[in-house]
């Protein structure tokens, strides 16, 4: 299909992307004063989570609009948005621990921030697995909408636990309401980053979305054969 040629383009482009942000990290960027070399984990480590969250709130939205409309396409969208989400989730989840180590001097901790980040990956698995345990169409779509638009409040209250709850975890620096807390080359290695990111998920739900209709229509035919 056309947009799946198009989403391997543009993975493509973000991976070459990705090596660049991170030649530009370790090379160009200077060091954090206090926290060294493992800080250059957090030109991964937020993008990332930017990322995952941004495919969660997608999928919330989608299956927001599915339950109101009933229309099949805005499920598979929410579907192919989730699965998405899960693997930059895992990336998330693995820079993390790999970053709080060295500074925190743990690698988890059971705070606010950390353990909803944990909780909503573990909320679209589940979503994931709930897609796999039915064949009606119906019942799946229906049951998994109402499972992905616990992303629509779960996403906004993650960002603001380090507001609300006293946690390790640091504070926003890009999405605050004053200024950026970053020096300008490292808030310019951050914002490439989140750009790098975002087409990677761009690109990887064009391919996964194609799949996806393309196993819908299997799976159509597959019951209309056996009707």
């Amino acid at each position: 299909m056309r947009s799946a040629r198009r989403g391997t383009v543009i993975t493509g482009l973000a991976l070459l992307g990705l090596t660049g942000v991170y030649i530009r990290a370790l090379v160009y960027t200077p060091m954090e004063r206090l926290q060294g070399l493992a800080q250059k984990i957090f030109y991964v480590h937020a993008p990332a989570a930017w990322a995952a969250l941004l495919a969660f709130a997608v999928t919330g939205l989608f299956s927001l609009l599915y339950l109101i409309t009933r229309d099949r396409k805005f499920d598979l969208v929410a579907s192919s948005s989730a699965e998405v989400g899960v693997a930059f989730s895992l990336v998330m989840l693995t820079t993390g621990p790999l970053w709080g180590k060295p500074v925190w001097g743990t690698w988890w901790t059971w705070d606010a921030r950390l353990t909803s980040t944990l909780f909503i990956f573990l909320l679209f698995v589940g979503y994931l697995v709930l897609r796999g345990a039915f064949n009606d169409f119906e019942i799946r779509a229906r049951f998994s909408a109402v499972l992905g638009v616990m992303a629509l409040v779960l996403v906004p209250f993650i960002h603001v636990t380090v507001y609300w709850f006293r946690t390790l975890h640091p504070e926003p620096v890009l999405l605050k309401p004053d200024r950026p807390s970053l020096p300008g080359v490292m808030l310019t290695t951050l914002l490439i980053s989140i750009g790098v990111f975002t087409a990677l998920y761009v690109g990887f739900m064009m391919q996964r979305h194609a799949l996806t209709v393309l196993r819908d229509i299997r799976d159509e035919e597959t019951v209309d054969a056996n009707a």
